[in-house]
């Protein structure tokens, strides 16, 4: 028997109408639903958190985004970043600790410090060290402090042709596009990626040093200089 049919043995007199069987039929089933169990269960913390955390970064070895660890311990998200800041700052803080964990924006990754280098490379292959040209580090350079940009942009900067440097900077995984402008012709732009941030020992772009006041002004001199003898040639 279905609740239509539960429902008409429940109403008095003649048929009832389709409000009153709506009616009926919802406080019904609102009554079944109450009687029945809840079966969900509540996401507790991991216990030992720390070492989970040790554990997905190690076996990771790349970097994993803090709202994947939250999601793994069932913690919030500012409570899991709290929990890597102290993590790394135990292993910054122990001198007898050959590893510590970088962060890079909203990812950490574990790694070995610097001061281990010289003894990882006697059983390690020596990582290959790509070397920038001057005009690779101007276009780098221009590229982290004014992405996105694009290479026209880069090349208004620069003043001379900048494909070479681009392509060898997104070889070597410094930085890659993000998109196309809105514009005719739709440019490709450019960003820095997780790898230059990794190479600069920085957590994001907002920690790049910033010219001094002075050197801007030195900068803008030069450029205005350059400019000049260009129009004269």
């Amino acid at each position: 028997m279905d609740i239509e049919e539960v429902v008409s043995d429940n109403m008095e007199g003649s048929e009832p109408s389709d409000e009153a069987l709506s009616e009926k039929r919802e406080e019904m089933t609102g009554a079944l639903e109450e009687e029945l169990p809840d079966n969900t269960e509540e996401k507790l913390p991991v216990e030992n958190p720390e070492a989970v955390v040790e554990a997905v970064l190690f076996s990771v070895g790349n970097s994993v985004s803090y709202k994947s660890l939250a999601e793994v311990l069932n913690y919030s998200y500012d409570d899991t970043v709290d929990l890597v800041k102290k993590l790394k700052n135990r292993y910054d803080s122990n001198k007898k600790r050959g590893i510590t964990i970088m962060e890079l924006e909203d990812s950490v990754q574990m790694c070995s410090k610097v001061s281990m280098y010289e003894h990882l490379i006697k059983i390690t292959k020596i990582p290959k060290k790509y070397e920038l040209s001057d005009s690779a580090l101007e276009v780098l350079s221009i590229v982290a402090y004014k992405q996105p940009v694009t290479r026209i942009e880069i090349e208004k900067i620069r003043g001379v042709s900048s494909d070479y440097a681009v392509n060898k900077l997104i070889e070597y995984g410094l930085i890659q596009e993000l998109g196309r402008l809105n514009a005719p012709g739709k440019p490709l732009l450019f960003g820095t990626t997780e790898e230059f941030l990794r190479r600069f020992g920085v957590t994001s772009i907002d920690d790049l040093p910033t010219a001094a006041p002075e050197r801007v002004e030195e900068f803008k001199k030069e450029a205005e200089e350059e400019m000049s003898v260009k129009l004269d040639v």
